[in-house]
């Protein structure tokens, strides 16, 4: 990407007006570049920023094209707003976490940016996440010691910094499969992939904490017995897209669903057989789940 901006701004680090240019190199391919605009400006607007105006182009150059990986553009847009921020700082030669307390939006500032947005005062808590942080007992002796570093040594620095962030969500369905075989295994698929955000981790919790309701003293742990597998377009029809930062949440919330179906059609079983044995096992109560509709069939 190339950035150009120009901001104006008052003499206590209020900003007024910004506006950017914004050149990304797309390659010789479009492939995702198209939306790398949007997703930079929505980064980019986590600051008040007074009056705004912005162009993006999607250049067509001789290289190869590059493919988007978690936050496309939104880890950029995020970086030059911080820059922005730090320049002002540095010409009015004040703290930057001043400048960037004093541009964090209001209720009213974030509707207007984000104009879907209907937080209010008690749902809207990034300044004062900010302030309790900068004012934290933890983060003014680190304070302290970075700029006691700074006063002994010339030539090299430390700092200490934070960068607050708004990121937009957008919850979209998920399909989730959960099966029981025989052994007592546990199967699980769902409609998002596993890229390093821990969907597996957290849809194998949801099951086994689903699935474990059939018991409310929590005393059989199913977490073992699980298995999550890479779901196709046939076991798993309409997945979607692992994207947006909320396919973990919205894949886990199907398979609570489900295995509040299947904990539905086995209570009826457990209790039947309880009335003959104080306690059953999970295992048991599978083998006699098994042994139950086989006789049925039969």
């Amino acid at each position: 990407m190339k950035i150009c901006y120009s901001v104006g701004f008052k003499s206590d680090g209020k900003i007024t007006a910004l506006h950017i240019d914004l050149f990304i190199n797309a390659g010789m391919t479009k492939d995702v570049s198209p939306t790398i605009p949007h997703n930079f400006i929505e980064a980019l607007k986590k600051y008040n920023w007074g009056a705004f105006s912005y162009e993006g182009k999607v250049c067509k150059t001789n290289t190869t094209t590059k493919s988007a990986m978690r936050g496309p553009g939104e880890v950029q847009g995020s970086y030059v707003s911080e820059a922005i921020i730090e320049h002002v700082a540095s010409a009015l030669s004040t703290d930057a976490n001043l400048v960037r307390h004093r541009n964090l939006h209001t209720v009213e500032s974030l509707s207007l940016f984000h104009n879907e947005c209907s937080e209010d005062g008690m749902g809207y808590t990034l300044p004062s996440i900010c302030g309790q942080l900068t004012a934290s007992e933890n983060y003014q002796h680190r304070l302290e010691i970075v700029q006691s570093f700074n006063k002994n040594n010339r030539w090299k620095k430390r700092g200490l910094s934070f960068v607050p962030i708004v990121h937009k969500v957008l919850s979209r369905p998920t399909p989730g499969k959960v099966s029981i075989l025989n052994d007592g295994s546990i199967v699980v698929e769902v409609g998002g992939i596993e890229l390093g955000q821990g969907l597996w981790t957290k849809v194998k919790q949801m099951a086994a904490f689903g699935l474990g309701q059939l018991w409310t003293d929590g005393s059989q742990e199913l977490s073992d017995r699980i298995r999550v597998i890479q779901a196709d377009t046939l076991s798993n029809v309409q997945g979607g897209w692992t994207t947006g930062s909320t396919t973990s949440e919205s894949s886990c919330e199907a398979v609570r669903l489900a295995c509040n179906i299947l904990v539905d059609r086995l209570k009826s079983v457990k209790e039947q057989f309880q009335e003959k044995q104080s306690s059953l096992s999970w295992d048991e109560l599978i083998s006699k789940v098994i042994g139950y509709f086989l006789s049925y069939q039969l």
